[in-house]
């Protein structure tokens, strides 16, 4: 087998502590993204690009956010889709004001909205934790989704209140709005994914990564040791508001093209963190495998009747999805909590010790 660290010599500290210390995920990581990038576009039909991939990959940025917040730094948060609603409207306004800007900016301008947004929501935390700090993000929920649905300068004073996402184009190549394919949709949302992926890995090996995981194992002692606990913990809000709130913006341009409170509403914020439980706390990998699981699980149930010849109301199926997903959620939470992810690193570690797996 190919798959070892024997042989694998390391000799600094930053090799050891390397993105992908072994060469053999490297390989893998790298023929993935490749695969993801060039090899897709053009396998793939429009249904699954434009409805399946597009959205797991936009969900998983998401989830990615609240990981960082709830995974590594430990604070919980019901607010996920009010923020991702602030990254939507707000991407909105900055596109429709400055038309001339590339639309990167504008969706970025509203990951950074969101993450101010975060941070005014956050700052209870120092003080709050827990079912108090859950509570105070689930008004932010119910209080942002209501201000953009009574303001309507954050629609440009819309008659119908839900604008039309605006298209734009890179490189002559439209990527935002009806018009656009769902290839080109598809290529400027991976690369998106792929980009944002890799800083928040980078950032949770990092010096700021550590710091969150301080306070979420013990703050009084993270405290003691130099950790300041609002300022982390107020980062953590940012960042995990910014990466929801550029998830909101795509949702937006490249999903749904246009701008509603409904696709932010209460149950989004749930969604995603049925993802984060299911896929696994702490763990960037554990984010993709979530979202691909839980947003393809409905579409596997109704076409699941469909192949046995069952005639099944879709209120039915519904019902199902519901019953499923609750047990899924009491299965991970105590057979493992760690998720899809930990499934996969035992698998590895399995595959590493063959012929003699624990």
């Amino acid at each position: 087998m190919i798959y070892r660290e024997a042989g694998v010599f390391k000799t600094s500290y930053d090799a050891d502590m390397a993105l992908l210390p072994i060469p053999m995920d490297k390989y893998f990581v790298i023929a993935v993204t490749l695969f993801a990038v060039i090899v897709v576009p053009f396998i793939s039909n429009e249904y699954w690009l434009g409805s399946i991939l597009v959205p797991v990959l936009i969900l998983s940025i998401a989830a990615i956010g609240l990981n960082i917040l709830t995974g590594y730094a430990g604070q919980v948060s019901l607010g996920t889709g009010a923020f991702m609603a602030a990254g939507a409207y707000m991407g909105y306004k900055f596109v429709t004001a400055f038309p001339d800007v590339n639309i990167i900016f504008g969706i970025l301008a509203g990951g950074v909205s969101s993450a101010m947004i975060g941070i005014v929501f956050g700052a209870p935390s120092l003080r709050i934790k827990g079912f108090y700090l859950a509570v105070t993000t689930l008004a932010a929920q119910f209080f942002l989704i209501w201000l953009f649905q009574k303001q309507p300068w954050f629609v440009n004073y819309s008659i119908s209140g839900v604008p039309t996402a605006p298209p734009r184009e890179i490189f002559g190549i439209l990527v935002t709005g009806a018009e656009a394919s769902a290839t080109a949709r598809y290529v400027f949302v991976v690369c998106f994914t792929i980009a944002l992926a890799w800083i928040a890995r980078n950032l949770v090996r990092g010096r700021v990564g550590r710091t969150w995981m301080a306070i979420r194992d013990m703050d009084i002692a993270a405290e003691l040791i130099g950790i300041r606990p609002l300022q982390t913990k107020l980062s953590a809000f940012a960042i995990s508001s910014f990466y929801c709130g550029v998830a909101g913006a795509l949702w937006a341009f490249c999903y749904i093209n246009t701008v509603e409170p409904s696709a932010f509403d209460i149950n989004r914020s749930f969604q995603i963190l049925f993802m984060v439980i299911v896929g696994g706390l702490g763990s960037i990998l554990g984010s993709f495998l979530g979202a691909a699981f839980i947003f393809t699980l409905p579409i596997f149930l109704n076409n699941f009747f469909g192949v046995l010849g069952l005639d099944v109301s879709t209120a039915t199926i519904r019902h199902i999805e519901f019953m499923v997903f609750g047990g899924l959620i009491v299965f991970f939470l105590i057979v493992e909590p760690h998720g899809l992810a930990r499934l996969w690193a035992l698998a590895k570690e399995k595959l590493r010790m063959w012929p003699f797996p624990y």
